[in-house]
């Protein structure tokens, strides 16, 4: 499945409340998703609360911006990106060795 990134603004920023509230909305999100085959893998937020980088897995772009339609939520980009793991070089040099 291929993985994207996903960067939003928030203006106002964004406030998730650390309570049912917030576990609920992520939830509806995380249900959301599912309509179109997408996953939400992870987050990050600007220390401002405007930026967010999140990861998803879903078929491809269309399902993602789908998804996000969905949930009400922004998008400024959408880029498929794969990993790219430092240390993988590391223990590759250790196993040839």
């Amino acid at each position: 499945m291929p993985r994207y990134m996903v960067e939003r603004t928030f203006p106002q920023g964004l406030h998730i409340p650390s309570n049912a509230g917030g576990a609920a909305a992520c939830l509806n999100v995380v249900g959301n998703n599912a309509k179109n085959g997408v996953t939400w893998v992870q987050s990050y937020v600007s220390a401002d609360k405007t930026k967010t980088y999140c990861i998803y897995d879903g078929p491809n772009e269309a399902a993602i911006r789908e998804a996000a339609s969905l949930n009400g939520l922004p998008v400024d980009s959408v880029a498929q990106v794969s990993v790219l793991d430092p240390y993988f070089y590391f223990e590759e040099q250790l196993v040839t060795t």
